[in-house]
């Protein structure tokens, strides 16, 4: 079966067989958002990548850790600004309560167990898993026409890391325009050529993620600064995120373009990359040249002048907008404006709850 196919089987066998099971269980009746959240929870299934032996043998049964981990897909859905608010919409909503696996309110953990078990699930990238999952299932055996390439700023909820000292250069460099003949490489072209040759995990060792200021410019063409990180994702034309990378909010786009064309590749089968003026660096065309894609890419005009799109090109190229609704989405609806938690892993984490439950979301999409 196709991925509508499969969506629409698990789709029917929920509405026949689970919400008349569900009804019967519950109190009061089951609204529409809880029906989208327990159809979000089946497609993702989170509890089925906690393993058993991240855990002592003293403390609360595993089995609480997968309610813990269901709520969190929850408050993601729900977009609850705070954990806080979870548990207190925990208390006072039975079915949602029994949606995410407590039977009683006395089963509810302390917000301060909710944190630990978050590190524990940062620790181990959950997200990742989960998300590496539902993308081999839904995806690897599809034909993707085109991965839409984009980043968005994250505001975090930290300091941001102090720059250090330059070193200072033993050979000063003149300021103002290079004379004729002088090539200046900067160090984003360094590290994109360097990538060309390496693996993906080897050129991401190399990319910063701690919490820092970045600045670009929006829509409207004013700057925008942040403190904080950068989320960049592949997305396919169907809205549907295959690979995430969260680095500092001052990286350039381009500098992780190479190791993300080789992680999607790895993960599903697509045609073309489509991407905007950030990325237009020669590196980047020859990586998705090589691995079989046809690059197209809105020529940055700071590089002289180019050669428009041909009007087959444009209307590729405008196929990208699924990427923005993906980002407006995930910041708007699925609780990427509400980054409470600090450190790389744990708003990595609290990122990728927001990207499986809009990936289950999506899938429900196809089929309207």
């Amino acid at each position: 079966m196709n991925v509508r196919e499969t969506i629409s089987w698990l789709k029917t066998k929920i509405q026949e067989d689970l919400f008349p099971h569900l009804r019967k269980c519950f109190e009061d009746p089951i609204t529409e958002k809880q029906k989208q959240l327990i159809t979000i929870l089946e497609i993702v299934q989170v509890e089925r990548h906690i393993t058993s032996h991240l855990y002592q043998w003293m403390g609360r049964p595993l089995e609480d850790r997968h309610a813990v981990a269901r709520a969190f897909v929850s408050k993601a859905v729900y977009n609850y600004r705070t954990t806080r608010l979870l548990i207190e919409a925990l208390h006072t909503m039975p079915n949602l309560r029994l949606i995410c696996g407590f039977v009683k309110k006395s089963d509810i953990p302390s917000e301060s167990t909710f944190s630990r078990a978050f590190g524990e699930f940062a620790k181990s990238e959950l997200g990742d898993k989960v998300h590496k999952a539902l993308v081999e299932e839904h995806l690897s055996g599809e034909l993707i026409g085109h991965i839409s390439k984009d980043s968005t700023a994250i505001e975090g909820n930290e300091r941001p890391k102090k720059k250090e000292a330059k070193e200072e250069k033993t050979e000063s460099k003149k300021r103002g325009r290079p004379r004729k003949g002088e090539i200046r490489e900067d160090k984003e072209d360094k590290r994109i050529k360097i990538q060309v040759n390496q693996t993906p995990s080897e050129a991401l060792q190399d990319i910063p993620t701690f919490c820092d200021v970045g600045c670009k410019k929006n829509a409207q063409g004013y700057k925008e600064i942040w403190i904080g990180y950068k989320f960049h994702i592949d997305t396919s034309d169907s809205g549907l995120p295959v690979t995430t990378v969260l680095t500092s909010a001052s990286l350039h786009d381009s500098q992780v373009a190479i190791p993300m064309i080789k992680m999607t590749t790895d993960k599903v089968t697509y045609l073309y990359d489509l991407m905007d003026s950030a990325y237009d660096a020669e590196p980047i065309y020859e990586v998705s040249k090589a691995l079989g894609h046809i690059p197209i890419i809105d020529k940055n005009p700071r590089r002289g002048d180019a050669i428009p799109m041909s009007p087959a090109e444009i209307l590729r190229y405008n196929e990208r907008t699924v990427a923005e609704r993906f980002n407006s989405r995930l910041k708007g609806e699925y609780g990427g404006e509400t980054v409470m938690v600090r450190g790389h892993k744990k708003v990595k984490l609290h990122l990728m709850f927001g990207v499986i439950a809009l990936f289950a979301d999506q899938l429900l999409k196809l089929l309207t």
